[in-house]
């Protein structure tokens, strides 16, 4: 599950930003798209050993930054909208250990159309 869903919220040279319901919800939760970015990089920086970082809809409808460790699938913490790899094999070849490089890079590709339709479905 979670590699599928990683692959497929990611899109090259895309340069969109959050827009609509879940701009909204991130600036009410977050303060900023600036200010969640810091923090779910912070999350993501600070799993020890392999995991994943995720931005989820928890089942009070408030959106949540969370992890899983190992491969664990994070559904029992809320409706995953986003998620980052953080295992070491999927950034070490370009990165090597530079794992707050990888997830700064992360955002360039996230493809953030594909999580507003994440966030838009799970409200269905």
């Amino acid at each position: 599950f979670n590699h599928s869903f990683f692959w497929n919220i990611l899109k090259v040279n895309n340069g969109n930003t959050p827009q609509g319901l879940l701009k909204e919800m991130i600036d009410c939760e977050f303060g900023s798209i600036d200010s969640f970015k810091d923090k779910f990089a912070n999350a993501a920086k600070t799993i020890f050993g392999s995991g994943w970082a995720w931005l989820v809809l928890t089942p009070q409808q408030k959106l949540a930054i969370t992890f899983t460790p190992n491969q664990d699938v994070v559904l029992n913490q809320g409706t995953p909208l986003l998620g980052l790899d953080v295992w070491e094999h999927a950034y070490y070849l370009s990165y090597q250990n530079r794992r707050v490089d990888y997830i700064e890079a992360f955002f360039s590709v996230l493809d953030w159309e594909k999580v507003k339709n994440n966030l838009t479905q799970t409200l269905k």
